[in-house]
């Protein structure tokens, strides 16, 4: 893969230069994959993504490697845990929204086959391919993030709202939002 020589400007620290060159708007389509960005996307509601993301591996540790069937089965003990621990945002909202939503994330795959198939279906299957020229041209929502969050909210998905899913899907490839600038546009663009 070449080197990214140029890029949007949203990444200034290394990691988040790392992740924007290697993930972000790569399109997604591993379930387990798709519950762990959902989780801390929803997580970083009211922080920056660089922070989320400097926990990102806390996140799998303490939430067993984003495996919903034993997340759904959390009780009040393993709340406890997850509230005295440091390496997570402790907000005893967004840990019982984790909880709800892996057991939505499940019912989810019994009906669609997968949650992979549910949520692209929310972009006809492959992926927005906008052509931005600045970050001013890059909205916080569209239609179609707007569906996605009242789909998810109907079927009990919390923190999940029309922003948020909107990063979401900019994250997961389901848009490709690059600027047109950025090296990765043209790769990711390629993608389905």
């Amino acid at each position: 893969m070449k080197p990214i020589l140029h890029r949007c400007p949203w990444p200034t620290k290394p990691l988040d230069i790392a992740y924007h060159d290697t993930e972000w708007g790569v399109p997604l389509h591993d379930d387990r994959a798709l519950f762990e960005l959902l989780t801390l996307e929803g997580a970083q509601a009211g922080l920056s993504w660089s922070t989320v993301l400097a926990k990102r591996e806390n996140y799998r540790r303490a939430f067993d490697g984003f495996d919903a069937e034993k997340i759904a089965r959390y009780d009040a003990k393993k709340v406890a845990a997850l509230m005295a621990d440091a390496g997570i945002v402790r907000n005893r909202l967004k840990i019982a929204a984790t909880i709800g939503n892996a057991q939505a994330f499940l019912a989810v795959q019994r009906e669609f086959g997968s949650f992979d198939r549910f949520l692209w279906s929310h972009v006809g299957g492959r992926p927005i391919v906008n052509r931005r020229h600045g970050r001013g041209d890059v909205p916080a929502r569209t239609a179609e993030s707007d569906a996605l969050s009242k789909a998810l909210l109907a079927r009990g998905f919390k923190f999940v709202g029309t922003t948020i899913c909107y990063a979401f899907m900019q994250a997961s490839g389901m848009v490709n939002d690059h600027l047109v600038t950025c090296d990765c546009h043209a790769r990711c663009g390629k993608l389905k």
